[in-house]
């Protein structure tokens, strides 16, 4: 193993030497250009950056040569000629939604500025405090590809062969530049992604890691955001009076075994207080679950935990079960688990006959080589694949809403994921049991077995590296077997969702179905009917005020911030009801890992403060209506009794006809009734 990591290393750094050679070349070309000449040549100066920049070690070369690049005419008769003038809060567009030649040439700009931020170079008109500070709102910019949340749907349509080399660049100049500057606003971007409570918080804790050495170094925040500083870094590193000071967790479990009952006590409620205030265990608090057990001090595991009575019965009537979990699945290395178990246990779900036993089964199934291999690609070889398996599992059944798909085009796989744990854990248990031991699925498409192991890629063409344990390992045959459903519709005259969604997902799916678009050509069909028919299903003024029995699959029309259509993306429709200020929204979830998003018109989606649970997206109900292309119901709804104001309805579609439907033609026009 040694020798093959050295032999990639070195096979890596001559690549490297190679890449350097050819854009050094045409680095003399263009400093010897005449002017006519000089626009070519900085061409192929970015055509032979372009592999560098995309080189895991690339980085700092290209930093060596970004004051040379400059002198010798790179971004001579460009926008970026003068740098002074650039803005900021443009560079996240080039970034994202230009060509492969101008995302390089940005990059080069930026490294530019990092290099006059170091004195490493100079150049006219801009000072190394104008460069630090561009740098430094470039950075606050771009959380997102700092925090490593993944792409929105309308990132994920622009993205391209450069965004990990770009993520790259981002953390590397964070690391070079710091994060004075950035630190107030990475600490209320943190809160924010924190209250969905995503599965997945690597990046997050990293990034509270930079925080709390930056302000070690008297890095000044204000009162406000240092005060969620502390809190975030408290219940990463210190939660607890015995580990305030992040002792280790050796020196902490010896302290544990000399404390009192009293103290003992104090540290689980501490620990229950920072879990559940901020969504982030500590590995001090999975050290603190095991030595409990171990110790025979199982009474205090209620409080460690937060429980409520509904947790604290399940507790009691399963605790073997959870021994076994906490044995199996949680580690210092897998923390997050111990925020799952707790919801798990408050969800309540362990009383439905199948789940227990359905745990107990997999806690004792072998792995195949083929699920080892992929969950030790993701997680590592630290801790056993099953620990991460079960872990994962854990956290999928106490957060069914903080799945994300990741930086994968899966939001189908996601959702489904997603649903089964929310509304049928035992079937989800069902299927992992499957993959577990077999590497396969065997799912029914209209009484007809699929087998995934005989069945091509799906959407996701390669091995999924940025997704939770449970997604690794289902999600590829998933999309194989949603892909297999999708071809054996051609040919229907329908949208293939109407028949993919019921049977896919489950029988509690409506089999009515609604869509707005003619498949055909693409053009708005019954329009107005369609939102009538929403409103008749979902609008508890107009439906009987019913709620929503089942969680339901539905269709919406990406738009980006500029209310452009981008794509159609699946999302989970899970309640409608009203508001902490009386107004009626729609709650949803979203397998993008921020449902935080900007769709243009004013349209941004809530994620706390408008009566959301975690996990959960919100809006106004006519806005979600206006971005809505496709829904389902269960036929059951009782006919409205008081009818949808028809200038409600006009209302709507105009916001649907201004943004996704925008020169999209009217086959079917609605006459107002």
């Amino acid at each position: 193993m040694v020798e093959a990591d050295m032999t990639a290393h070195l096979n890596a750094a001559g690549q490297l030497a190679t890449l350097l050679d050819r854009l050094d070349r045409q680095i003399c070309g263009l400093q010897s250009a005449s002017r006519i000449g000089k626009n070519n040549h900085a061409l192929r100066v970015l055509d032979a950056a372009r592999p560098v920049l995309q080189h895991e070690d690339g980085l700092p070369a290209l930093r060596q040569r970004a004051g040379l690049m400059d002198e010798a005419g790179l971004f001579s008769g460009t926008d970026w000629g003068r740098p002074a003038h650039l803005l900021p809060n443009l560079v996240k567009h080039t970034l994202t939604q230009a060509s492969q030649q101008t995302i390089t040439l940005e990059a080069m700009s930026l490294l530019r500025f990092l290099v006059v931020a170091t004195g490493e170079h100079a150049t006219p008109d801009l000072s190394p405090a104008q460069a630090e500070q561009f740098l430094t709102q470039v950075l606050s910019f771009n959380l997102d590809r700092l925090l490593g949340q993944g792409l929105d749907e309308a990132q994920r349509h622009a993205q391209n062969a450069l965004t990990p080399a770009i993520d790259r660049l981002m953390r590397y100049l964070l690391q070079e530049v710091g994060t004075d500057g950035v630190l107030d606003r990475l600490t209320d971007e943190i809160w924010r992604i924190m209250a969905q409570r995503p599965l997945q918080v690597d990046h997050v804790k990293a990034m509270i890691l930079q925080i709390a050495s930056a302000l070690q170094t008297g890095t000044a925040l204000t009162a406000d955001a240092h005060r969620g500083a502390d809190r975030l870094i408290s219940a990463l590193f210190g939660p607890t009076a015995l580990n305030r000071e992040d002792p280790g967790i050796p020196a902490y479990i010896d302290r544990l075994s000399r404390a009192d009952e009293r103290t003992v006590q104090e540290e689980a409620y501490a620990f229950a207080r920072a879990m559940h205030d901020t969504g982030l265990v500590s590995d001090y608090h999975a050290s603190f679950l095991r030595w409990a057990i171990e110790a025979d001090q199982t009474k205090v595991l209620p409080d460690a935990l937060g429980l409520s009575s509904t947790g604290l019965d399940a507790l009691r009537c399963y605790e073997p079960l959870v021994r076994a979990l906490v044995d199996v699945a949680i580690q210092p290395g897998t923390a997050q688990a111990v925020y799952g178990l707790a919801l798990m246990l408050e969800r309540g779900i362990l009383y439905s006959p199948p789940v227990a036993p359905s745990l107990w089964r997999l806690l004792e199934t072998p792995l195949t080589e083929e699920c080892i291999c992929a969950l030790e690609a993701t997680c590592g070889t630290a801790l056993p694949a099953r620990t991460h398996l079960i872990a994962g599992l854990i956290m999928f059944l106490g957060q069914p809403l903080g799945v994300g798909q990741g930086n994968n085009p899966t939001c189908q796989s996601a959702r489904a994921l997603s649903m089964w744990a929310l509304n049928d854990p035992d079937y989800l248990l069902w299927l992992i049991a499957q993959v577990a031991r077999r590497d396969r699925l065997v799912l029914h498409f209209e009484g007809e077995p699929l087998d995934t192991a005989t069945l091509p890629p799906g959407l996701a063409t390669s091995a999924l590296l940025d997704a939770d344990p449970i997604s690794v390992l289902l999600v590829p045959h998933l999309d194989r077997a949603y892909a297999e459903m999708g071809r054996r519709c051609l040919g229907r005259p329908e949208d293939p969702h109407r028949w993919i969604n019921p049977e896919l997902h489950g029988w509690w799916v409506g089999r009515e179905f609604h869509i707005a678009v003619d498949v055909a050509t693409g053009a708005l069909k019954h329009y107005e009917d369609f939102l009538r028919h929403f409103h008749a299903c979902y609008h508890p003024q107009y439906n009987g005020n019913q709620p929503v029995i089942h969680p339901q699959p539905a269709g919406i029309a990406v738009t980006d911030s500029g209310a452009t259509f981008v794509g159609w993306h699946a999302i989970t429709l899970i309640r409608v009801g009203l508001d902490p200020t009386g107004q009626m929204r729609v709650y949803f979830f979203n397998p993008n890992n921020d449902s935080g998003q900007d769709w243009g018109h004013g349209l941004v989606v809530s994620t706390q403060g408008s009566g959301e649970r975690f996990g959960e997206g919100s809006l106004p109900f006519e806005d979600f209506a206006a971005r809505l292309y496709l829904f389902h119901d269960d036929g059951l709804t009782p006919r409205p009794t008081v009818p949808v104001p028809d200038d409600q309805i006009a209302s709507i579609a105009a916001k649907g006809r201004k943004s996704w439907a925008a020169g999209r033609g009217d086959l079917c026009p609605t006459p107002p009734e």
